[in-house]
């Protein structure tokens, strides 16, 4: 009967053995461990990337004929709208650098824009993050900012030879210091625990009392550049409602934010011309 017992419980026991061991073990060992893994397992990641986008290029070839001009002539409005934006961002560019010289200003951060196509993405109630198909190949560092045509993605937290792990703006993990739009006041914007087949979410704290804002009059949250990771103004969602704290100092909500942070399949890593900027 002994034996018999002993012999079903000896996985159970073996496991045990195994991972207190693992405790033991120095923390360079397992840090070298898991990035090994994480090489290893990268191109199967990105071979399955490639894969899905051959099959959704095989699909679009599917479209009729007038499916394909139709969208021909919509790309070309846009292209025509970006133009038109470019030239407005080089006014602005111009336009700042004059300020910063009339006032004896330090310059803002300085980024080289590097797109990268999403490999994967990894929900959990605990994380929020997704793997791109770029990394030490293209010079892309740890804390890099990540962003999208909405704003704000997340931040680049590991870095490997060829993929990089972005921790996501949706993520507990994330913080970050931002401003409410119309006041330079910072407050402090974290992510929060979202569920992945609700709307993405976070949290805002330490908000001054005389700022308001609710579900049919919201106010947009955007980043305020303290700490020079990210640049001022990039949008980071939109505060829904407000409430005071418990100690009734400041206030704390939510931030309701884009819906598409779940279904990115193209973003911008802003690489610092300076790496010190970090």
């Amino acid at each position: 009967m002994f034996p018999k017992r002993f012999d079903q419980a000896r996985p159970f026991l073996t496991l045990g053995i195994v991972l207190l061991a693992w405790l033991f073990v120095p923390l360079a060992v397992k840090s070298f461990t898991r990035a090994t893994f994480f090489e290893i397992q990268a191109p199967l990641v990105v071979a399955d990337s490639y894969v899905q986008f051959l099959q959704t290029f095989w699909s679009n070839r599917m479209h009729s004929k007038d499916e394909l001009l139709q969208a021909g002539q919509q790309v070309a409005g846009l292209i025509a709208q970006y133009d038109y934006s470019t030239q407005q961002n080089q006014q602005l560019q111009a336009e700042i650098l004059r300020l910063e010289n009339l006032l004896n200003l330090p310059p803002m951060p300085a980024f080289r824009f590097e797109p990268a196509r999403v490999a994967r993405r990894d929900f959990s109630g605990w994380w929020q993050r997704m793997v791109i198909r770029k990394g030490e190949n293209y010079g892309i560092p740890v804390g890099a900012p990540v962003v999208f045509s909405g704003g704000v993605v997340g931040r680049v937290t590991e870095v490997h030879r060829y993929t990089a792990v972005v921790d996501l703006i949706t993520s507990p993990t994330f913080r970050l210091a931002a401003t409410a739009s119309g006041d330079n006041r910072p407050v402090s914007y974290q992510g929060g625990l979202n569920d992945s087949f609700k709307s993405p979410r976070g949290i805002v704290e330490f908000v001054p009392l005389d700022i308001y804002a609710t579900r049919t009059a919201t106010r947009r949250l955007v980043t305020s550049g303290l700490g020079g990771v990210f640049p001022p103004g990039l949008t980071i969602g939109d505060i829904t409602n407000l409430e005071s704290s418990a100690d009734g100092l400041f206030k704390l909500g939510e931030v309701q934010l884009d819906e598409r942070l779940g279904s990115l399949t193209e973003v911008t890593v802003l690489v610092p011309l300076n790496p010190e900027e970090l």
